[in-house]
């Protein structure tokens, strides 16, 4: 079963849509609710307060709506097949949530867009860097995974989410 939208995801007139990989199994799945109840979902609440963003005025959805696992029961990377299993619902969001900022956490959610509507940008060149998508704008942000910090360390990745803040009040004003 796999929850594609509801109440949990937050305000159709969300100040910022965040675009992350897929639900957890010890996060989303298990609350309904994206990027919760885990430790990427608790170190993107952590990002979002040092962002000066409510989590109640953002809207939270996945590029894949379904929990990807292996064999053996773990989380694991969806495939370029899933993405595009999902992509007519990510565009149903997108359209539904019209949000000035839309944050694609992480390269799964940056390439899911991609299949939206073209873009250019790539993870590790563009992180933090707004761009015009469309009629909106993208920013490229590391998924909230502790895993992140290898390539991007803790605190760069704070001020890539205080500049992401600043944007956020600046479009929404």
């Amino acid at each position: 079963h796999c929850h594609v939208l509801g109440p949990a995801n937050g305000p159709l007139d969300a100040e910022a849509l965040f675009v992350a990989e897929a639900p957890g199994r010890l996060g989303a799945v298990r609350t309904g609710v994206p990027l919760t109840s885990d430790v990427t979902g608790r170190r993107f609440e952590a990002f979002l307060a040092e962002a000066g963003l409510a989590r109640g005025r953002v809207f939270v959805t996945n590029a894949v709506l379904c929990n990807p696992l292996t064999p053996d029961g773990r989380n694991r990377r969806p495939s370029t097949r899933e993405v595009a299993a999902c992509r007519r619902f990510l565009e149903g969001q997108l359209a539904l949530v019209r949000a000035p900022v839309v944050v694609a956490l992480g390269g799964v959610a940056l390439d899911a867009l991609r299949r939206i509507e073209r873009h250019d940008a790539v993870l590790a060149g563009d992180v933090g860097r707004p761009l015009a998508w469309a009629g909106r704008t993208l920013v490229p942000l590391y998924h909230p995974s502790a895993q992140s910090t290898l390539t991007r360390p803790h605190e760069r990745q704070r001020a890539d989410w205080r500049a992401l803040g600043d944007l956020v009040r600046t479009l929404s004003s």
